[in-house]
Parts: structure tokens; sequence; C-alpha cells
């Protein structure tokens, strides 16, 4: 019940998983998590990040300006746990989702924190779980997830069978 996308170009992830949000939720499917939008800065050659809390907000920028030349990483934690709390209440409160969709397991979520223990607590209440894994954090997911981890083509309808799988598997 844990499926992840990877590879693609720059943001070819996020666009991935914030369409399928959009097509989800079009279908009437009650989804929980964060989707990331990218958007273009007019004074820098990098974007700012912005996370999209599922179903209807809110916008949290979790990226963070460090000054021209700096090569460190621009996300910003606080902005990061503000998300992580915003979705820890909606899944405390609401009804139960049907899918968790977390935009990426990054370096946070490798090292335990961030994301990590609410896609372990949506997989312990049976929720889908949606997210990206990047190169650099593929081992750790890989430890992470075990053999619940599905590989999946960054595509619609390779999403759409698999979330098709598993909600059945879960009924």
């Amino acid at each position: 019940m844990l499926g992840y996308v990877t590879g693609g170009d720059k943001g070819a992830a996020d666009k991935c998983l914030a369409a399928f949000a959009t097509e989800a939720a079009a279908r009437g499917l009650r989804l929980a998590g964060i989707v990331q939008d990218n958007v273009a800065c007019a004074d820098s050659e990098l974007c700012d990040m912005d996370a999209v809390v599922l179903p209807d907000g809110p916008v949290i920028r979790i990226s963070q300006s460090l000054g021209a030349g700096s090569r460190g990483c621009r996300l910003d934690p606080e902005a990061l746990e503000q998300a992580v709390a915003e979705v820890e209440q909606r899944l405390a409160t609401g009804p139960l989702p049907d899918l968790l969709i977390v935009n990426k397991f990054g370096k946070h979520e490798a090292g335990g924190r961030g994301f990590r223990p609410v896609i372990a607590e949506a997989l312990a209440r049976g929720i889908p779980v949606l997210t990206a894994v990047n190169p650099g954090n593929a081992e750790a997911f890989a430890a992470f997830a075990g053999d619940m981890g599905r590989r999946l083509d960054a595509d619609p309808e390779a999403l759409r069978a698999w979330l098709g799988e598993v909600r059945a598997d879960a009924a």
C-alpha cells in the first residue's frame, strides 16, 4: 500500500503527483497529505517550493532564500514541520482519507523526521500512501518501506491502476 515514483526531469515527480491529486479529487476521493507546487522566481534560476496541503490548503512556502551563490539545501525545516502538523491534525480529526500523498520521501524523512511518522501511521491505519523518491534517498526509503514499497511509473494510468488495486485489497 506504499506506492512511489522516481526519476524524470527536475520537478517531474511534483507535477505528476499534483496532477494525480487533482484527478483523484475530481473523482470524489478523499485526500490527505501535500503536493508540491514549484513557483518560478523572477530574480533567480531557482524556484520557490510551496506545499499545498490536501485537500483544500493552506499553501505553505517550504523553501527559503539562502542568498546569491549559496549551494545549501533550501528547504525550510520549520515550514516543513508546519505542513506535517497540518496533515497530522486532519488525519486525527477528519474521516479517513482514501489516499495520503506526500510530495517526496526526502532527506528529512530519510533521517526519521518530516512526514516519515505520518506515512507510518497512515500505513498502520490501512490508508494507501503515494510518494516520490529521488536516487539520493532510495536506500533510506528501501530500509523504511521494506517489501511494502512498490515502484510505479510516473503516469496517471499506472497510478490509477495501483490505487484501484490497493483500495480493492483493503475492502
